[in-house]
């Protein structure tokens, strides 16, 4: 969410959990960000950062939910959460499944 502020104060690099599942769209957002193609990170910010960040942020602990989920989504199950940590319910789920599918990376 915040690679490209950052880029602009000098921190070059940045690490993000969807790398786990959807590497494709992770690397190519960092490349946009590293060369500054502004629309293209709004696009993708807009397509499925912004998405996906509202649905981490539902519960405390999604972010370790989200990621286990976006891995299932792919076909690279990880595995439930443990507890106290919960799983994201179904409804999230499906949305999780089709903001993933609507990236073009994971389809290839």
């Amino acid at each position: 969410m915040f690679a490209l502020p950052y880029l602009e104060l000098g921190v070059s690099t940045y690490s993000s959990a969807v790398f786990n599942f959807v590497p494709e769209l992770a690397l190519a957002f960092y490349g946009a960000v590293r060369e500054r193609r502004r629309e293209d990170v709004a696009r993708m910010l807009r397509g499925f950062f912004v998405p996906y960040t509202e649905i981490r942020n539902r519960r405390p602990g999604y972010a370790v939910s989200i990621v286990k989920a976006g891995m299932t989504v792919t076909g690279d199950g990880a595995g439930p959460v443990r507890p106290p940590l919960t799983d994201l319910t179904a409804t999230e789920l499906a949305e999780l499944t089709a903001l993933v599918e609507r990236q073009p990376a994971a389809r290839a």
